[in-house]
């Protein structure tokens, strides 16, 4: 009987709050982001060499992103969802 009760009384808690389930989603975004501009570039034929790959794009951008993304998704776990 008090384990019946026990089981009713308690409510599925998350672990995050709506805030950080939204800071993580745009921290997935950026990610996933910086993926898609650092993709392409190469070359079908092995023989030819494709200088496309070493644009400022892959280079600096899509790095740059994905790091952002990962800082935005450390801030989003340690964001208090609490604190108004």
């Amino acid at each position: 009987m008090g384990e019946k009760k026990r089981k009713e009384n308690t409510k599925p808690v998350f672990v995050f709050g709506k805030k950080n389930y939204k800071f993580m989603f745009i921290g997935l975004a950026c990610i996933a982001l910086g993926f898609i501009l650092m993709s392409g570039g190469g070359s079908d034929d092995p023989n030819v060499f494709n200088p496309e790959i070493f644009s400022w794009r892959r280079i600096r951008l899509a790095p740059t992103l994905i790091l952002i993304g990962f800082g935005i998704q450390v801030y989003a776990i340690l964001l208090n969802p609490d604190k108004k």
